[in-house]
């Protein structure tokens, strides 16, 4: 009796075609490019390689959350914030302990987040190939709370009390859009004058510091406006917050506080004074303009700090 065997199948299953990656912009209209970056962005991805785009328009009323989520709901492979730090911002608070990727098409004036990572901020073309072809990293963001508030609200490169925040309060816009980031300088300049005021400052829970003061600020980054590096041992990926206080006095103040801002920390400087820690607690005895990213968000008499080391993942070329 003769075992009936059937002959192996000659043809094989095809392998399966993998999957475009597909990427998301969540673009503010009102600082798009000029010309049609939507379709210059549409023709990049198909000539990477890449699916076709999910475009979200931010909105006066939803400025980058809502849309930010809506790209985490249709799980593409990264999110480009396309526009100023407050767009960088908003999808960063969503992004951040996901796991999806963030990548930057900075479209502002300020752009403080790209231009501490070197990313181009003059072609937002090169900027999106530099996300659809970069690689991706792990850096920390902050999250911040307002006078005890209930919020947390997150930001990657600065936070600041007082004279800086008071500086982004009162630049005037149409001068920005003539003379891009010197507009703060103008801005900064009409403010010099002015109190100083009391504050305490506790880093990572230690007993507090008092100084008398009249600017606070918080970096997750070292760059701020014009490419100051006021925070010269900041890494965005090294895990800690550097606190910097400006405490000018008398008539040449503010000339010690450049000497002690370009001078680094080579030399004493009571007008210029470094901290470091992973958590930070400043308390004022009367309420000052705040800043977080560049972006004025009212005052406040209090703020809480905490670093999340390595909660966002961005997307870029490398190096």
């Amino acid at each position: 009796m003769s075992e009936n065997t059937s002959a192996p199948d000659s043809q094989t299953a095809p392998a399966s075609t993998p999957q475009a990656r597909r990427a998301a912009v969540v673009i503010n209209p009102m600082k798009a490019p000029a010309g049609d970056f939507k379709a210059d962005f549409h023709r990049l991805c198909e000539t990477e390689g890449w699916a076709e785009p999910l475009w979200l328009e931010t909105t006066a009323e939803d400025t980058g959350l809502g849309q930010a989520r809506q790209a985490l709901g249709a799980g593409v492979d990264v999110v480009i914030a396309a526009g100023g730090d407050g767009t960088v911002r908003c999808v960063a608070e969503v992004l951040a302990g996901t796991g999806t990727p963030m990548g930057l098409v900075p479209l502002g004036t300020g752009n403080l987040l790209a231009r501490n990572l070197g990313i181009d901020i003059t072609d937002p073309l090169a900027a999106s190939r530099g996300v659809l072809n970069g690689t991706e990293s792990s850096v920390d963001v902050v999250k911040a709370v307002l006078d005890h508030s209930e919020d947390e609200q997150l930001f990657l490169v600065m936070a600041g009390l007082g004279y800086d925040a008071a500086i982004m309060a009162n630049t005037v816009d149409e001068l920005k859009d003539r003379v891009g980031w010197l507009a703060y300088v103008e801005a900064g300049i009409r403010h010099l004058p002015g109190k100083p005021v009391k504050a305490e400052i506790s880093l990572d829970g230690q007993p507090a510091v008092t100084r008398r003061m009249r600017s606070v600020m918080v970096g997750n980054c070292g760059k701020i406006m014009g490419g100051v590096e006021i925070f010269p041992d900041a890494r965005v990926d090294d895990g800690i917050l550097d606190v910097v206080i400006l405490a000018p006095a008398g008539k040449l103040g503010w000339l010690n506080v450049l000497a002690g801002v370009f001078g680094r920390k080579d030399s004493r400087n009571a007008s210029v004074e470094y901290f470091t820690g992973k958590s930070a607690e400043i308390t004022l005895d009367q309420e000052q303009e705040f800043q977080l990213d560049g972006d004025h968000l009212g005052k406040a008499k209090h703020l809480k700090v905490t670093v999340e080391p390595g909660a966002l993942a961005l997307r870029m070329a490398a190096g």
